[in-house]
């Protein structure tokens, strides 16, 4: 019954969020789109002519603002166990990249490339029990650090959705060992209450 209220309340005020109605006011697929906005305004993280991969990327909220921020030059490769409506600019690959059949097909689109930019707005499926959705969380930052560490140039960028609590201070240190500047980020768009913080990595050490 807790869980059952818990969630109307959350659906309530997820369709009384200002974020959400403007997304839906100005066309964009997600609210989340806004803490990607704000972040690259402040640190100007896309540029056109980049190649940048997009982890969790359903219902692709981030690879809009990314393909909005290339103008069309550069490539975007967003990857999601869930399916993803076709967006313009954006190459998708559907599945998760923890399989080598996924990761082999992004590996493929990249070529002989190497990306300039990783993002990840990964999140897992919130039990509501701290204990078991920390640990979750953390191990989905992990992935996307070595995906990360796989694919990025070298002077590569890295931007990470993280949860603050257990691990996620022993996390922050490890980008700083492979990231020259590690900045944390809490966008207006994520709701007070939330955990969640955006580790800014910067300039991979080659």
């Amino acid at each position: 019954m807790k869980s059952h209220k818990s969630k109307q309340r959350w659906l309530n005020e997820h369709h009384n969020d200002d974020y959400v109605k403007r997304a839906r006011k100005e066309g964009y697929r997600s609210r989340a789109v806004y803490k990607l906005l704000e972040i690259d305004d402040r640190d100007r993280i896309l540029k056109p002519g980049m190649t940048v991969i997009d982890l969790g990327a359903a219902p692709g909220g981030w690879s809009q603002v990314a393909a909005i921020r290339l103008q069309g030059k550069g490539r975007i490769i967003a990857s999601d166990i869930l399916p993803m409506d076709p967006l313009a600019g954006v190459e998708i690959v559907e599945g998760d990249f923890r399989e080598q059949a996924v990761f082999d097909r992004i590996m493929a689109l990249l070529g002989d490339a190497k990306a300039d930019l990783v993002i990840s707005d990964m999140a897992p499926n919130i039990s509501g029990v701290a204990a078991i959705d920390q640990p979750r969380a953390m191990f989905l930052t992990e992935l996307a650090l070595d995906l990360a560490l796989k694919i990025l140039k070298p002077g590569g960028n890295l931007l990470v959705k993280v949860f603050q609590g257990a691990g996620s201070d022993d996390y922050i240190r490890l980008l700083r060992q492979h990231f020259k500047v590690v900045t944390v980020r809490k966008p207006k768009a994520s709701r007070p209450r939330s955990r969640e913080v955006y580790a800014l990595s910067r300039d991979l050490i080659s």
